[in-house]
């Protein structure tokens, strides 16, 4: 996920769609009578909730329904209520970037201030939960997903320069931009992919079995089987395409950002495009109380769109 205003146009060409890319898929195709279908409820468009940002990120989802995204320019996390009402969740977030809800109702942010992934309770108050892997400073974590099985932790590290940093490169130790797990109760994380370019954002399927993994700067979407101790194997190219975030609905359809929303089936099937009017559309996630409303975080604004689908997470 990109984070800041200035890298509006050096990831437009990179994330941008492609031709849609024919992979093969671990999940069954949508039915017959969907594939033809609009995963949009009728004729709706997105409707502008809020232009009062500098740069929207990062949207979660909790069990009910309210969604919480990120304004990390001006390091804050905001809440957008079931009831459609804004409202500041947390000032002082650590230029929170990516976000995810676990089970236990904590908030995870990617709050790369500090290159930290932390734990955030209903309070507001932060556990880092990790800011190094063998001794090395992490890039800046960018997009989180917990896994329902066994609630162990994905992350993305890319390297985006903050202007808010006193460094200027990554530590060299890291060895790279690196897709991590972090196990439950462990204190540091294992690199489960080190041959992405540039990993962004990802999300998995609800029953904890298959991971799918954007490389922005490679313009491709990977998808993975999960193994049972939390490691990846069986890496396939999804699509062709690239992403910033990425969401899930209940027929297995993936959600890809960038200019505006690119929809694949679970066969990596192009199934439609939602245009929003932005030049970047960085994240998304179903919210509402019976998340059919389509959540979308763009530039310096935020959207709704009812759905005929529903989120999973």
């Amino acid at each position: 996920m990109k984070t800041r205003h200035f890298l509006y146009f050096s990831l437009l060409t990179a994330a941008v769609a492609a031709s849609a890319y024919q992979a093969f898929a671990t999940r069954a195709p949508l039915p017959t009578g969907l594939q033809s279908s609009s995963v949009v409820a009728g004729q709706a468009k997105p409707k502008l909730v809020a232009r009062q940002f500098k740069f929207t990120e990062g949207p979660a989802v909790d069990k009910a329904g309210n969604v919480f995204f990120t304004d990390q320019p001006n390091d804050k996390i905001w809440k957008y209520g079931t009831d459609g009402k804004l409202s500041v969740f947390m000032e002082k977030a650590g230029r929170s970037n990516g976000l995810y809800f676990d089970q236990k109702g904590n908030l995870l942010a990617c709050a790369d201030e500090q290159n930290q992934l932390w734990s955030v309770d209903r309070k507001g108050q932060p556990t880092v939960l990790l800011s190094h892997v063998e001794g090395h400073q992490l890039n800046g974590p960018n997009d989180v997903w917990v896994n329902p099985r066994n609630e162990g932790i994905y992350f993305t590290d890319p390297y985006y320069q903050r202007d808010y940093w006193t460094r200027q490169a990554p530590d060299p130790g890291l060895g790279g931009q690196k897709l991590y797990y972090l196990a439950p109760g462990k204190k540091t994380a294992q690199v489960v992919d080190d041959q992405l370019k540039k990993p962004n954002g990802l999300v998995g399927t609800p029953d904890g079995k298959v991971l799918y993994v954007a490389d922005i700067e490679a313009n491709k979407t990977y998808q993975y089987q999960i193994a049972p101790d939390g490691t990846l194997t069986n890496r396939r190219l999804f699509v062709g395409q690239g992403s910033d975030g990425m969401t899930i609905d209940n027929q297995g359809n993936i959600y890809l950002t960038g200019k505006g929303v690119t929809v694949y089936n679970a066969a990596g099937q192009q199934i439609e495009h939602i245009d929003v009017p932005e030049e970047w559309t960085a994240n998304l996630c179903f919210g509402g109380k019976d998340r059919k409303t389509l959540f979308i975080t763009a530039s310096e604004a935020v959207y709704v769109l009812p759905m005929r689908v529903k989120g999973v997470q």
